[in-house]
């Protein structure tokens, strides 16, 4: 059996982020632990990165206009692993609802948005899984309630399913601030986007 060259394996990955994943099945099963959250992974154009993005963003099912998390996402092939830098928007409304309509989507360009250094992720393929957490170092801050927290996120993202954990520690004590106390959230995916993935040259 022929190993995936890297290319495969970054368009792999790529078709399995394209989508719009739900957790309504656990919300179902534990209404009382979680809420129902959209995740959303949208292709941007080949041209925004001359290679493979994403915007993305999270919202709650009963607020689909105001997401409470956006990030732009660029793809990048180290062979062994993907390595996927991130990005904020500066001016993040501007673009609520460009995960599901294609025209707000259009409007973001590269001067809106800037990179989040050490807030890279790094994910490399266990069978039928793509499994990623934030690169090393303990350097991802994000501040919350006024203290300063570095981010520890887990994700696995198999064709149809995502699982994601992801917690604030205190840069001190490192014990946990925010995030998730009833474990990951489970998403499945509801709609694929990859048809809108472009094709690498």
């Amino acid at each position: 059996m022929m190993t995936p060259s890297p290319t495969e394996q970054l368009m792999t990955l790529a078709h399995w982020m394209a989508g719009d994943f739900s957790n309504a099945q656990q919300v179902f099963a534990n209404p009382k632990d979680y809420a129902h959250i959209h995740v959303l992974f949208r292709p941007l154009p080949y041209s925004f990165f001359a290679g493979i993005g994403f915007y993305s963003e999270q919202v709650y099912d009963y607020d689909l206009w105001r997401p409470y998390r956006q990030g732009i996402h660029r793809l990048i092939d180290q062979g062994d692993y993907i390595y996927i830098e991130n990005y904020s928007l500066k001016e993040a409304h501007l673009y609520a609802g460009a995960a599901r309509h294609p025209d707000i989507l259009q409007t973001i360009t590269s001067e809106a948005i800037e990179r989040r250094y050490h807030c890279s992720m790094i994910f490399r393929r266990q069978g039928d899984l793509y499994v990623g957490g934030v690169e090393p170092g303990n350097r991802c801050i994000l501040e919350r309630n006024g203290c300063q927290t570095y981010l520890v996120s887990d994700v696995e993202i198999s064709e149809k399913t995502w699982v994601s954990l992801d917690r604030g520690l205190d840069v001190n004590t490192h014990e946990q601030v925010w995030g998730s106390t009833h474990g990951p959230l489970r998403f499945e995916k509801q709609e694929s986007f990859a048809h809108e993935l472009p094709a690498l040259p």
